[in-house]
Formats: C-alpha cells, sequence, structure tokens
C-alpha cells in the first residue's frame, strides 16, 4: 500500500507542477526546461543510533527562469532520489558482535531556488527550501528484520522503519558550467524531525527514554542540461 501511495505521489506531483512567469515588456526574460542526474551520499544526523552515510542517486526535472536585469535567477525543481545509509546493529540482544544494517530510502523532492550570480551564468550560489515526501525506510536485507539496534536491549531493526514522510529540507549549494551543461552540487539538511512518527509507536526502548530526533542529510553532485 505504501509504495501504491509513493507512485501515486510522483505520478500527481509531475502532472500538476507548472511554472507560470509574468514578463514585462520592457525586459527579455528567458524560460528553459532542464533535465538532472547524479549520485548522492545520504544519511540521518541523530543521537538515538549509530548511523553511517550510504549512496545513491538523484534525477528529475528542473524550470529554470534566467532574470538578465537581475543579480540572481530562480528554478523549480521536482526530482526524485534513492538512498541508503547504515544503523550500527548486532543478530541478537545476547550477542556483542556488531554488524552494519542497511537500509533505504526513496523521496520525492519539489525545491524553489534562488541563484545568486557570482560570476555571470558561468557560477551560481544556490539557496532555497524544498518540500519532500518520502517512503518509510526499507531494509535492504530481510534477514536483518530481527536484528536488534545498538543502544537498546529490545528495539528490533524492523521497529524503526515507520518513519515520517512529509519532510521540508534547506538547499545550499552551487552551480557551474558553459551553455546548456551546468554541474551542480548541492546540501540539503532536514529541518524537520523525520523520526518523529517513532515516538508514536510505542516501541520497546527499556530504559531509554530519550524522544527519537533525527535530522536528515544529503549531498548531491549532478549534471543539469537545459533546452
Amino acid at each position: 500500500m505504501q509504495k501504491k501511495q509513493f507512485i501515486l505521489l510522483v505520478a500527481f506531483c509531475i502532472g500538476f507542477v507548472t511554472l507560470s512567469v509574468a514578463q514585462p515588456k520592457n525586459y527579455n526574460i528567458r524560460n528553459g526546461i532542464g533535465v538532472i542526474g547524479g549520485l548522492t551520499q545520504y544519511d540521518i544526523k541523530t543521537d538515538n543510533f549509530a548511523t553511517k552515510s550510504g549512496n545513491g542517486f538523484i534525477g528529475g526535472m528542473i524550470a529554470t527562469v534566467d532574470l538578465p536585469h537581475k543579480w540572481y535567477t530562480v528554478s523549480y525543481g521536482l526530482q526524485f532520489s534513492q538512498n541508503s545509509f547504515e544503523i550500527t546493529g548486532r543478530p541478537s540482544a545476547a550477542t556483542v558482535t556488531q554488524e552494519q544494517v542497511e537500509y533505504e530510502l526513496k523521496a520525492v523532492q519539489l525545491a524553489f531556488l534562488f541563484h545568486a550570480k557570482f560570476l555571470g551564468d558561468y557560477l551560481t550560489i544556490d539557496l532555497g527550501p524544498q518540500l519532500q515526501y518520502n517512503s518509510e525506510l526499507e531494509l535492504k536485507d530481510d534477514s536483518q528484520n530481527n536484528y536488534v539496534i545498538n543502544g537498546f536491549d529490545a528495539l528490533l531493526a524492523e521497529d524503526i522503519t515507520p518513519i515520517s514522510q512529509f519532510n521540508v529540507n534547506g538547499v545550499v549549494g552551487a552551480s557551474a558550467g558553459i551553455g546548456n551543461f551546468k554541474l551542480r552540487a548541492a546540501y540539503s539538511y532536514g529541518f524537520t524531525n523525520i523520526f518523529n512518527k517513532l515516538n508514536d509507536q510505542n516501541l520497546n526502548v527499556g530504559g531509554n527514554a530519550d524522544r527519537f530526533e533525527g535530522n536528515q542529510s544529503m549531498l548531491s553532485f549532478a549534471l543539469m542540461i537545459t533546452f
């Protein structure tokens, strides 16, 4: 059911996200459409678990608005990302041997960015908000479902999969290139607590009464081609 809802949301965003810009008569505002694709490094910053960043990929579309008379341009971007990261666990509560439990996370991200012209159109500094809908966490290896998360006596790897699915991020980065081709490096940080939903699950945390808190962190390197 969760996968069906995720696919429906992607289709909804693609069908209804549009760009409308009023163009004053005195200026030649140039609009464009671009595609973007690249690699990511993803992690969730938290004090509850011992995490390790993992790799992933992004792909999507961008609508750009070039404002020649301004020191900035703007863009709207809709992208899909698939990421992975690891949390330290162990096969059972009685086992001291530690192993990495790998999770995957899929997300649809809608961003509105300002691009400050540092060296004209050749180099810009990018900044703006990003809305995100993501899947719940998915264990890459189902045989690790009953692994115990380090720092807990009975909290299982599968117990922490139902994370919050709507999140708000901030994006900062830079784009550089010539003509229709640009390289973009961006860092996304989650302003919302992606583990907040876990606090309502009545999980078996033993004597660990700390509230679950986590902020996602994603670094991406991508190629953008505009038309």
